[in-house]
């Protein structure tokens, strides 16, 4: 029988590089298919989770958290593209116009979760990841606020999910605590920067790797359970 991993995903839908970190995930996992398989759980985190409403024009954004220029922004943004379309991930050239507040995103990331088709591997992703596929590509692809209910909303209905109770989730005040609540058992592992994938809770790998990182990491692992089995 092929090992099945547990795979915590901790990410924001704001960041360019979990959008690649995940599709590097998922051409390694389709390599490593036959060999093992993983489940996938996406775990909340947020870039900026004092952002207003109305988000923050992206370019005086990351001027004022990292001091960058519009030249060393534009640099940046030219390899992020770069490195999307070799996982199979599309930014748009001129990048972002906004970056936004995504605690509403997240809320129903973790509905997606506890109500919708759960992970199945490789070949059957659950709800939640649809979800979260959906959401990169509405920001960072179609250039849409991951704040917007409305973009939500449509999310939710392209990872097959239903609208009217997306819209439920949206206007009250469900899964408040429970987002919260993962946010802060993360924080206390210190994690601090994203994407972090976390591997049956012991292994962490960190940034948006390339395939080739999670396909030797994850194979190691395998070989690793294997050998403890055989000597059981």
């Amino acid at each position: 029988m092929e090992p099945v991993f547990r795979i915590d995903f901790v990410s924001d839908v704001s960041c360019p590089w979990c959008a690649i970190g995940l599709g590097s995930l998922e051409i390694a996992l389709e390599r490593l298919l036959g060999e093992l398989d993983a489940r996938i759980h996406f775990q909340p985190f947020e870039l900026n989770p004092r952002m207003g409403p109305l988000g923050q024009d992206i370019a005086e954004h990351l001027t004022q958290k990292y001091g960058s220029s519009p030249q060393q922004q534009a640099a940046t943004r030219e390899m992020i593209r770069q490195r999307g379309a070799e996982v199979g991930f599309e930014f748009r050239p001129q990048g972002r116009d906004r970056i936004y507040n995504t605690f509403d995103a997240h809320r129903l990331l973790h509905w997606a979760h506890e109500e919708g088709r759960p992970d199945g591997g490789v070949d059957a992703p659950g709800q939640q990841r649809l979800l979260k596929k959906a959401l990169f590509v509405a920001y960072f692809t179609e250039g849409r606020s991951p704040a917007s209910h409305e973009v939500l909303v449509d999310a939710a209905q392209a990872a097959g999910l239903d609208a009217d109770r997306a819209r439920e989730v949206l206007s009250s005040g469900e899964y408040v605590g429970q987002v919260r609540e993962r946010e802060e058992f993360w924080r206390e592992r210190d994690i601090h920067a994203v994407p972090a994938i976390v591997i049956d809770d012991t292994h962490l790998v960190s940034g948006g790797q390339p395939p080739e990182v999670f396909e030797r990491i994850l194979r190691k692992l395998a070989e690793r359970r294997r050998e403890a089995g055989s000597d059981a």
